[in-house]
C-alpha cells in the first residue's frame, strides 16, 4: 500500500512542477518577440518609445514617393480616360482633379494602413503610429490624406499670384517644390513633427537598429 502511495506522489510531483515553469517560459518568449506597432492594448509592446524620424529621412522618402507617384498618377489617368472617354488632358478637368485626388489618397491610406509604411517609408526605415504608438485608426489616416494638401496647395496659390503679377510664366517652375513646404512649420515645433501629425494625433517613427536586424533574419531564416 505505502509502495503504490509512494508512486502516485513521485508521478505527480514532475506534473507539478512542469505547470509550475510553464508561465515563465511563456513570459520569456513574449519578452523575446520585437516590438511592434499596430497590434493595439492588448499586443506586447508599441512603437511609443521610438524616436521620431529626421527631417533627413522624411524628405528622402518624399523624394522617392514623387517617382511612385508617377505611375499612380498616370494609371490613375489612364483609367479616367479609359471610362470617361476623353481625348485630352483638359477634358472633363475638375472632374479628372477630383479622380486624381481619390486615387492618390487611396493609395497612401492603404499603404499606411496595411503597415504604417509607403515603400519609400520601408526604405528608409521610418513607420507612421499614433500618440500611443500604435496602428493609426482609419478616420486619422483619412484626416492625415486631406490636411497635408493646405500648405502645398497655399504654396501653389502663391505662385500663380506672383506669375498674375510679374507676368513671368517661368516661376510656374518653383511649383515642385510646394509639397516640401510642410517642413517649414515643423522647424518651430518641440518634437519637429509635420502640422498636420500634430493636429491629428499621428507621427512618423524611426525603427530601431535591433528591431531592423531582427526583421531581416526572421526573413533570412
Amino acid at each position: 500500500m505505502s509502495d503504490n502511495t509512494d508512486m502516485s506522489l513521485n508521478t505527480e510531483t514532475p506534473v507539478r512542477a512542469q505547470a509550475k515553469t510553464e508561465p515563465a517560459t511563456e513570459s520569456i518568449a513574449a519578452s523575446d518577440q520585437p516590438e511592434t506597432a499596430g497590434q493595439g492594448p492588448s499586443g506586447l509592446a508599441s512603437a511609443q518609445s521610438w524616436p521620431n524620424a529626421s527631417r533627413g529621412k522624411r524628405f528622402a522618402a518624399m523624394m522617392y514617393e514623387g517617382v511612385l507617384l508617377f505611375g499612380v498618377v498616370f494609371s490613375a489617368d489612364l483609367l479616367f480616360d479609359v471610362l470617361s472617354q476623353s481625348k485630352h488632358a483638359l477634358m472633363l478637368r475638375p472632374e479628372r482633379q477630383a479622380f486624381l485626388f481619390a486615387a492618390i489618397g487611396l493609395y497612401f491610406i492603404l499603404c499606411w494602413y496595411r503597415g504604417g509604411q509607403t515603400l519609400p517609408m520601408r526604405a528608409w526605415h521610418i513607420k507612421l503610429v499614433n500618440a500611443q504608438g500604435y496602428k493609426p485608426t482609419l478616420k486619422q489616416l483619412f484626416w492625415r490624406y486631406v490636411l497635408l494638401w493646405p500648405i502645398p496647395l497655399a504654396g501653389m496659390a502663391l505662385i500663380y499670384a506672383l506669375v498674375w503679377l510679374t507676368g513671368w510664366p517661368a516661376i510656374y517652375m518653383f511649383a515642385i517644390v510646394t509639397p516640401f513646404l510642410v517642413f517649414i512649420p515643423s522647424w518651430f515645433a518641440s518634437d519637429g513633427q509635420f502640422l498636420h501629425d500634430r493636429v491629428i494625433g499621428t507621427r512618423i517613427a524611426d525603427i530601431p537598429e535591433h528591431l531592423r536586424r531582427a526583421a531581416s533574419q526572421k526573413k533570412s531564416s
